[in-house]
């Protein structure tokens, strides 16, 4: 999808269509989760710091992430996409890999796939895809991302390798603002150059990644699209205007980062097997914890419960907090697990019939915390 954060809420709020928008949290600590078309001259983009955006474009509109609308346009993509092939493959909310290999006797081309599905979006949800055609997922990815917005790429089988000769070594996974001066010290400047370079030399440079690296550039990609398949890790994280002290304030927060991961748990039909905790210092130390639990959580008491155990084991003492986050893990399908316990499955029970009553609220008033804890009054946005 294009800027699809930043698109979803020029679609919601016609006073936005054609401005630029920057949709992050108002505090300058946060960061730029989508940056419009318009803001991008200035060159904005996601992932920024907000202070950094805000000084480039003084005049960007600032709109707070609504990951409920975000959720219900990537199900109704989802469900465009699925008309086309049972192979879906999701990364993310606003990205997937499609296998159309046994669709093209029903619907023609990869390009004429590719063509039908951005319509289908077009009139339907009233958004912009770009897409890639290729005989890989490597060059499908690199080919989407050329021609954006409402782009459409299609590199044929027998042209992959010259497809991506002539592109920077940004192109390549992995290769970061960090990463590119290192390969470019060693002579690097393209896709071509990494194609062509001698293996042991990459290995050299990137450790074992280095013959992946070689072999990608060359169009060679051999995974498979693989359907429907779960979510890695479900998170919730926020940068803080003013650091905070004390085990707490830090504690009030990650029940909120709980209460956020659990309500998206619930929408998925998920359940978590583990729990992390993130913690980063005003020094940008970080600092996290993983637990492995005995029973999938799904609740919000039980996600938090988890959490301030770990947080018990991440040194606090006199040192200021600018940054807090919760994610789960060891994703399963809600109610998959047996409970030899009837009394323990009850409460459970009746902690998710909670959260199921607090998500109906939210989705009815458009209000992520239309109802909440005591405890939170006055904290949560």
């Amino acid at each position: 999808m294009d800027a699809f954060y930043a698109s979803v809420e020029q679609r919601d709020d016609p006073k936005l269509k054609g401005q630029p928008v920057i949709v992050g949290g108002s505090s300058k600590r946060g960061v730029v989760l989508a940056a419009s078309y318009e803001v991008r001259p200035f060159g904005v983009r996601s992932a920024m710091s907000m202070a950094e955006a805000l000084r480039r474009a003084p005049k960007a509109i600032v709109v707070p992430p609504h990951r409920e609308r975000y959720e219900e346009a990537s199900a109704r993509i989802l469900s465009v996409l699925h008309r086309y092939t049972p192979l879906v493959e999701p990364l993310s909310l606003d990205e997937a890999f499609l296998d159309v290999t046994g669709s093209r006797s029903l619907f023609g081309s990869g390009r004429a796939i590719a063509e039908a599905i951005k319509g289908d979006i077009r009139r339907e949800l009233e958004l912009t895809a770009s897409a890639g055609v290729a005989p890989c997922k490597f060059v499908a990815k690199v080919a989407s991302d050329l021609r954006k917005p409402d782009g459409l790429v299609v590199v044929e089988p027998d042209e992959a390798a010259a497809f991506l000769a002539p592109l920077p070594i940004e192109r390549m996974w992995g290769v970061g603002p960090k990463t590119a001066p290192k390969m470019r010290a060693l002579g690097y400047e393209t896709l071509g150059d990494l194609a062509r370079a001698d293996e042991a030399t990459l290995r050299g440079a990137l450790g074992s990644w280095g013959t992946e690296v070689a072999r990608l550039a060359r169009g060679l990609d051999a995974r498979n699209v693989s359907p429907d398949s779960l979510a890695q890790s479900i998170g919730a994280e926020q940068t803080y205007e003013h650091d905070l002290e004390g085990a707490q304030a830090v504690g009030q927060t990650l029940l909120e980062h709980a209460a956020r991961v659990a309500r998206r748990l619930l929408r998925s039909g998920l359940a978590a097997r583990c729990v992390t905790v993130k913690i980063k210092y005003s020094d940008f130390t970080l600092r996290s914890r993983r637990a492995t639990l005995s029973d999938p959580v799904q609740a919000t008491d039980a996600i938090h419960h988890a959490a301030l155990t770990l947080l018990e084991r991440i040194p606090l003492d006199h040192r200021r907090v600018r940054l807090t986050g919760v994610s789960v893990s060891g994703l399963v399908e809600a109610g998959a697990e047996r409970d030899l316990f009837p009394e323990a499955h009850a409460q459970r029970r009746r902690a998710v019939a909670l959260e199921e009553v607090t998500a109906r609220i939210a989705d009815r008033f458009d209000d992520e915390w239309a109802l909440t804890r005591a405890s939170l009054l006055g904290k949560t946005r």
